[in-house]
């Protein structure tokens, strides 16, 4: 039998290996970003406590992956983009981000392909909250 696309069902959920799966994901992604003195700019968008954007980053990630829509239940409804604009996040922010989680995804244990279709799907929501930064912060 064999496995469903990812992106299909709650496939790529499973391939992250759930939700304990995204927090080790989460976890590593955050350890990176304090260890990498170039990640400063990004880090410095965040509370000094990473508790709750841990939690949030899993949470959100559960259920963009096909997974328990655990953002929703916890803090309500979501607007990924919108709630990013309040900072001026600009290409450099997003590719400084991207490659924190690409990091983080390196050290997880999930297969080639599904490395690979995580990156490519979090490039989309990354741009996107470039954008709605720039329509907020024209000047940045």
């Amino acid at each position: 039998m064999t496995q469903p696309a990812f992106g299909t069902g709650d496939a790529s959920y499973q391939a992250a290996g759930g939700i304990d799966g995204l927090r080790r994901l989460v976890d590593a992604f955050y350890r990176l970003m304090d260890e990498n003195p170039e990640a400063l700019a990004v880090r410095q968008m965040h509370p000094q406590s990473l508790d709750a954007s841990r939690d949030k980053l899993a949470c959100f990630l559960s259920g963009w992956l096909g997974g328990p829509r655990l953002f929703s239940e916890r803090y309500g409804p979501i607007a990924i983009p919108a709630f990013h604009a309040q900072w001026p996040i600009d290409e450099n922010h997003s590719a400084i981000w991207l490659n924190c989680m690409e990091q983080a995804i390196a050290l997880q244990d999930y297969s080639a392909e599904f490395a690979e279709y995580l990156l490519r799907q979090l490039r989309v929501p990354a741009q996107r909250i470039v954008q709605a930064s720039r329509a907020r912060h024209p000047q940045a």
